[in-house]
Order: structure tokens, then sequence, then C-alpha cells
């Protein structure tokens, strides 16, 4: 393995109901038709070294930043590398940024995810009264059933932030007229993961809020805690290559040629 690249993608549109294994296989998919030299375990089933980082959105969920990590057996241009993946994946599985990994592991960067939850049709002023009940409560225990059977834990302690923000409803890109409340969170990473639906719960237990109608939830970011912003910084920040600026370009068309 000569080099070691980051990737962040995204989950968008109906791609959120994809489970992690189709993803992963995806992404398998993707690699093989880019041409990536991918680097291969060794032993008597070898597999392509492709490891996921930190834990993934739940099916339904959109995400923003979900990341990835490629070994590969000669050394690969960022840009071009994600130009390639990004055109070799489909619809709806967007590669975001690629840099080559520094050092240091990238799983301890993710110390947490901001999220929104836009919840159609809900009442503002009911929903301001459970955040407010809800931030102020030292405790909100809630119950998720798990692979070994119910489990009990606190969801407020990993809330850094949650607001309120208003909107209206949006259908295939247009706005429309009916109410929107949206939900604007930062959890800290903890075990067990307190997720958004688990807030919803909260909301719920504290305040009797629950909204009329499924939430569309999406990751909006997730790194290291800026504690001066109170929101993830970018966890690739630390490595960057200082001559590119870092800054994500647009994605064209991969037209062939080393990566």
């Amino acid at each position: 393995m000569a080099q070691r690249l980051r990737v962040r993608y995204a989950k968008r549109g109906r791609l959120r109901f994809t489970s992690h294994r189709d993803i992963s296989r995806a992404v398998e998919r993707a690699v093989r038709r880019a041409d990536v030299p991918v680097a291969f375990s060794a032993g008597f089933s070898p597999h392509p070294r492709i490891s996921y980082v930190g834990a993934a959105a739940p099916t339904g969920v959109a995400s923003e930043a979900e990341y990835l990590e490629i070994g590969v057996t000669r050394e690969c241009d960022p840009d071009r590398f994600r130009a390639a993946l990004d055109t070799s994946l489909p619809h709806g599985l967007d590669v975001l940024d690629v840099v080559e990994a520094g050092a240091g592991s990238l799983a301890d960067r993710l110390e947490c995810s901001a999220w929104e939850i836009r919840l159609p049709e809900a009442d503002p002023a009911l929903a301001r009264v459970a955040v407010e009940r809800f931030v102020t409560t030292e405790r909100v225990e809630v119950e998720r059933l798990t692979k070994k059977g119910p489990r009990r834990f606190d969801a407020r302690e990993a809330v850094l932030s949650l607001e309120v923000i208003e909107g209206t409803e949006t259908t295939a890109g247009q706005a429309s007229s009916q109410p929107c409340v949206i939900l604007r969170m930062v959890v800290r990473h903890a075990t067990p993961a307190v997720r958004p639906d688990d807030v919803l719960t909260g909301l719920r237990l504290v305040a009797d809020f629950a909204p009329p109608v499924p939430p569309e939830v999406t990751r909006l970011a997730q790194g290291p805690l800026d504690v001066r912003t109170g929101k993830p910084a970018d966890p690739f920040d630390l490595d960057r290559d200082s001559t590119r600026g870092g800054e994500t370009e647009p994605v064209g068309q991969y037209v062939g040629g080393d990566l």
C-alpha cells in the first residue's frame, strides 16, 4: 500500500434508504469501474482495503458527511481520484472531498455530529416548548430496542445544542406554504450513540410532542468539536495540503488517464 486516501461522501435522495452493506458494495463496484489501484489484504480471502470510519447514518437518514478510507498501490492525485470515483457511483452517492491521509486516526477526530430534523406540519409553538423542556431537563431516559434487547440510556447528556427553526415544506425542490419545523442539533458521539430518533423520543417524553408525519433527518457534518462555535469542525483540516488550499471544486467527468 503506497498511499491512504480519506473520502467524504454524501447519501442523498432515495439513496438514504440504502443499507450500509449495499453502500459498501456500490463503493467496491465504483472503485473497479474507476480503475482505482486499490490495495488488497493478504491471506486466503483478499478484500479491498476500504474501511468506513465512524458510525454510519442509519438507514432512511440522509447525510452530507460520511467517511471512508481507501488504500491504494500507487500514489493518486486526490482531485482526480474524487472525480473518477464520483462519476462511477450512482446518483445520490456523491463524493464531496478527498485528501491524502496524514498522521493520526480519522475516527478519533469524529467527536460529534450536527443534525437537521425537518418536521412537516408540526406546530412551531409546541416544538419550542418541547425543546425548552428538553434542554432544561438534567436527564431524559429513553428506551431503544437493540440486538441484545431493550436498553435504557440518557438521551440528554450527549446533546450539546438543540434549537428550533421555522421553515416551509419542500417537494421536488419546490417550496410550499405549509409550515415545517426544523430542529438543528449537535450531538456528542457517545456509547451508546444518541441518534435523532432518540431525541424525538425524549421530546415526546418531556412535553408530549410528536411529529404528525415521519421526520426527514439529515446529518449535516461530523468532526472534532469546535469549542468556539459549538459545532463540528472539518476533520480533514489536519490532512490538507496547504498548497491546494483545501477547496472542493465541482466534480467534472472523468475521461481516463492515471489517477
